[in-house]
């Protein structure tokens, strides 16, 4: 993409002020590394997640800024884990050419690995061959993170948890009693949380975290309003088509 058309898209945006929050709400911890392409990503301390979709690319949030490193085959953060981590520093940042961090369409970013990661047991790529056909509402999807488990604490969790999210129609998050298009839920996200019944949400350090829907990769956690409210149901952005392209072509880049 251009910069005189990464210009133009982001210009015809609405802008807008979303608050943020991102974490796990009545999750659960999950099965030790089965889910072996997750990543912890660090600035100083843990800050947000991502997914391991090339031996020397990750995926996760634009908004996830200054990450220094990438933890991989991360179960607990506080165990002393040698024989399943591994510890890469990150050589670039690529956000989304069209990111923008008020109205957070396109809240996509690559990291690319100082060197590539091993595939071991506890440490595997989520190949990303097609998009995602974007999932109708109701679907039961799965998001995953290290992130808080209630809006009263301040530190993330130290295992890695999971819940089951519900897609909520866009034209829903965008009424009234939703999000009240503050910000607008753009064809570029995807609204999932509350079932209706019980609480089900992303927090505070999950950001840049998968959104698995029937086993495919749909989204990243971008962002909510507080957590675990039933019409404040976290944002995703939307692994489009159009933004797998981008992927694509950022990770075929020579000299990078």
């Amino acid at each position: 993409m251009s910069c005189l058309s990464a210009f133009i898209c982001c210009v015809i945006l609405l802008v807008v002020n979303p608050g943020h929050g991102s974490e796990i709400i009545n999750g659960k911890e999950v099965k030790k590394h089965s889910l072996p392409f997750m990543a912890l990503l660090e600035t100083k301390t843990p800050a947000c997640g991502g997914v391991l979709i090339d031996p020397k690319w990750v995926l996760t949030a634009a908004h996830c800024t200054d990450i220094q490193k990438v933890l991989l085959g991360v179960h607990s953060i506080k165990e002393n884990e040698k024989a399943s981590r591994q510890v890469l520093t990150v050589k670039r940042h690529v956000p989304h050419p069209c990111y923008d961090q008020n109205d957070k369409v396109n809240d996509l970013m690559l990291l690319k690995l100082s060197k590539p990661a091993k595939q071991t047991d506890t440490v595997k790529m989520f190949k990303l061959n097609k998009a995602a056909k974007e999932p109708a509402a109701g679907t039961s999807c799965m998001v995953a993170g290290w992130g808080k488990t209630n809006n009263n604490i301040n530190r993330m969790s130290d295992v890695l948890m999971s819940v089951n999210v519900t897609v909520i129609d866009r034209a829903k998050c965008n009424s009234p009693d939703y999000y009240n298009l503050n910000p607008v839920i753009t064809s570029r996200m995807i609204c999932a949380g509350s079932d209706g019944k019980s609480i089900a949400d992303t927090c505070h350090g999950d950001s840049g975290g998968p959104l698995l829907c029937n086993g495919e990769l749909v989204g990243v956690t971008s962002f909510g309003r507080r957590c675990g409210e039933k019409k404040k149901p976290g944002v995703y952005a939307y692994v489009t088509e159009k933004q797998l392209k981008w992927i694509k072509k950022t990770m075929s880049g020579a000299d990078m």
